[in-house]
């Protein structure tokens, strides 16, 4: 069952007035619900799995790419630093769970799960599921499709308000 706070200063949303315009009070709505869900699977990967939400990324990163990834490759896909991912990577492989393996070109590296990680990474991502699953359970099948083409809207405006602005 989810533990999401509900004290009534619990998140940014409260701190909104109805004063303040409706789309700052929906992105705030947005933001509230995503650290809501993230607090949650944060702690559920510590409390099972003794891990954390950027280790589970990473391997879910080098799960969709066999071949592996190189560092440059990770740390763009993840959207956090280079030395994030090897710090990362290097408790990883420590572990068994990731290897280096040396790329075509032999100037790079590429990360891959090591069978173990592979293992590792299957057995997460299948509690991970089930506990998204639960905590969008409060929606029903036709709310699930409704929210989903409504986010799918924001995003394409937001990405075409990005493109608009880069430089020609």
């Amino acid at each position: 069952m989810p533990t999401l706070p509900t004290a009534p200063n619990a998140d940014r949303e409260t701190r909104a007035s109805r004063e303040d315009h409706r789309a700052l009070r929906l992105w705030l709505r947005l933001l509230t619900c995503t650290q809501l869900i993230e607090r949650e699977v944060r702690g559920r990967l510590r409390a099972s799995f003794s891990t954390t939400l950027p280790r589970f990324d990473l391997m879910s990163q080098l799960e969709r790419h066999p071949e592996g990834l190189k560092m440059n490759e990770l740390s763009r896909r993840m959207m956090v630093s280079g030395g994030n991912v090897t710090g990362i990577t290097d408790q990883l492989v420590r572990e068994g769970l990731v290897e280096r393996a040396a790329d075509a070109d032999r100037r790079a590296f590429r990360v891959r799960l090591t069978r173990a990680g592979d293992k590792a990474f299957a057995e997460m991502a299948r509690e991970h599921e089930a506990w998204v699953v639960e905590l969008l359970a409060g929606l029903s099948r036709a709310e699930h499709k409704q929210l989903f083409d409504l986010l799918a809207k924001v995003k394409r405006h937001a990405l075409d308000n990005a493109a608009a602005k880069e430089p020609a």
